[in-house]
Formats: C-alpha cells, structure tokens, sequence
C-alpha cells in the first residue's frame, strides 16, 4: 500500500506571520489547537490527546527541518518510512495575504480521513487564535 501527498492551503486573517509562526512551532501554540497537551524536548515533540483521567493517544515527531517565519517540518517517530508533516506560511504575490500551507502523507485509503483531521484542526487553529 503507497502513501498518498496531501496539501491543504489554509487563508490566514492576519498579516502578521510572527504571530502564526507562534502558533505552528512551539509546544505552547500546537497545544493550542492540535492537540490537547503538547511538550518539546531536544527536538522532539510529544502529542498528548485526551485527558489524563480517560484514555490518551500519544505520539512524538521528531523535527526535521525549522526556518523561522517559513516552515516546520516532522516526522511521526512510529512512521518508517520517509514521510513527514509540514506547516509552511506563505505570501501570496498577488494579494500578499498569508496562507498556511499542510503537507502531509496519508495511506492511499485513509486520505479523505486525514484531509478531514487537518481541516478540524485548521477549524481549531481560527477559533484558538483568530488566524
């Protein structure tokens, strides 16, 4: 079974991309609006959803690649294979409004799933922030 890219392009409200670059790569923002609990260690950042009284899924992604005011880049340590995740703020030369850009990768029949998980999430992401 092949892994399937998925880009989703995200219209931002503000113009600002210091403020959406908090938001995308630090623990304190993803644990804003992607997951219930976020911590960074060396690198590595550890996904907590769920609360501690009830079951929780938890997963890590180690960073791969960070440039300030640009792009985030991880990779789900339970993932073998070369996939990774990545928020990447944008421009637009056009009407110079910023946009977040989701790259991801899904297994081919579980893309229509992910596609609807990151739009949840960029739903969270407006309400959390304002973005």
């Amino acid at each position: 079974m092949g892994k399937q890219r998925i880009c989703i392009e995200y219209p931002l409200t503000i113009k600002s991309p210091n403020i959406v670059w908090e938001q995308i790569s630090s623990a304190h923002g993803l644990g804003r609006w992607l997951a219930d609990h976020v911590t960074e260690e060396n690198g590595v950042f550890t996904f907590t959803w769920g609360e501690p009284w009830t079951e929780q899924d938890v997963r890590k992604a180690q960073l791969i690649d960070l440039v300030k005011y640009d792009h985030i880049r991880l990779h789900w340590e339970e993932e073998d294979d070369d996939s990774f995740w990545e928020m990447r703020i944008e421009q637009s030369d056009l009407t110079h409004h910023l946009n977040l850009i989701i790259t991801d990768f899904a297994d081919d029949d579980d893309a229509d799933g992910l596609r609807i998980l990151w739009e949840s999430n960029l739903d969270r992401l407006h309400r959390a922030s304002g973005l």
